[in-house]
């Protein structure tokens, strides 16, 4: 058996995937006739290196401007656990932005019961469990990040899981989202915000005084602060990592400089997560066989990840607990 071949067959958690960065050459074939292998790769990808976060959020026009009908939101949606079945994901939180696909007339409740309706079909073909997260972004007001949160409480019995504050860290200020995420505590909807790609250490310190999050999108610059470290390590926060697309937007140089491993040794809750499957062109199974090349991870070191992140999902203990079932 290839070395490709046993990452596939690890049981797989994935907590940090954007689903308008996900979409593979067959869902855009389904929504464009005419789509060819060569222009989805030179419409749909993002070049191996950006120079920075901005840089490659600009290389997501082409995927959004597609999600922007229920039916490309049910056909992206259903695609994406397609390729989560095929990566050995048992548990996927997949996260969006309601409010980036309304260019047609969608309303946000519109698009998160799209890609609800997209889940529930899914979840009758393939063995993927899942929960949804609704972004905020950086640039959006109070009152935007106020509606993702009634949003996520008024579906939370049909599987939206928690909110996410995305978007560009180095340029926008927290200020606006505090009352957003005081308002979700206040409800009892779980929060993650991404933090540490763009800026360093002290916006992961930020985001977890005063946001209150237990969960960082990303938080890798968190190396750059003992301090950081151990505040993370004291309030239990888990870190979603996302090696190759840290690399792409030029956080870091190389593989090789990635700090996932000197943070996983330094006992922080450590998962591995792709992020982009589409503009960074990756499955999980990839960056598996990047850090087992690269920092020579054993399947140990892959099931510590994923208990780190199943014991970090947003789910209850019931469903917690039989899914870590499907990790043994």
């Amino acid at each position: 058996m290839s070395d490709l071949l046993n990452t596939q067959a690890i049981p797989k958690v994935e907590l940090h995937l954007h689903l308008d960065c996900s979409l593979s050459f067959r869902s855009v074939s389904a929504l464009i006739s005419d789509m060819t292998f060569e222009r989805y790769r030179a419409e749909y990808l993002a070049p191996p290196k950006c120079r920075d976060l901005v840089d490659y959020l600009g290389f997501l026009a082409a995927p959004q401007a597609l999600l922007q009908n229920v039916h490309a939101l049910k056909i992206a949606t259903l695609d994406l656990f397609r390729q989560l079945e095929e990566d050995g994901v048992v548990y996927a939180e997949i996260r969006f932005a309601p409010h980036l696909h309304l260019a047609a007339g969608l309303k946000p409740q519109d698009v998160v019961e799209a890609v609800l309706e997209g889940r529930s079909e899914a979840q009758r073909q393939y063995s993927v469990e899942s929960r949804i997260i609704l972004c905020t972004l950086r640039h959006f007001d109070t009152a935007m990040g106020l509606e993702v949160v009634k949003l996520a409480k008024m579906y939370q019995a049909q599987g939206v899981g928690g909110i996410d504050l995305a978007g560009d860290e180095a340029n926008y200020s927290l200020d606006a989202h505090i009352p957003v995420f005081r308002k979700a505590r206040e409800l009892g909807i779980h929060a993650t915000a991404h933090a540490g790609e763009a800026l360093g250490a002290e916006s992961v310190r930020e985001v977890v005084e005063k946001l209150g999050v237990r969960r960082i999108g990303h938080g890798v610059r968190s190396i750059e602060s003992r301090a950081v470290i151990d505040i993370l390590n004291e309030r239990d926060v888990h870190l979603e990592v996302c090696p190759s697309c840290n690399i792409q937007i030029d956080v870091f140089d190389r593989y090789e400089d990635h700090p996932i491993d000197r943070l996983a040794r330094q006992g922080l809750s450590v998962g591995v997560n792709t992020d982009a499957r589409g503009p960074t062109d990756l499955t999980l199974s990839n960056e598996y066989e990047r850090l087992r090349e690269k920092f020579g991870w054993t399947p140990a070191a892959f099931q510590k990840a994923n208990t780190n992140a199943l014991a970090a999902a947003f789910i209850d203990a019931t469903d917690r607990d039989r899914i870590m079932l499907r990790l043994v």
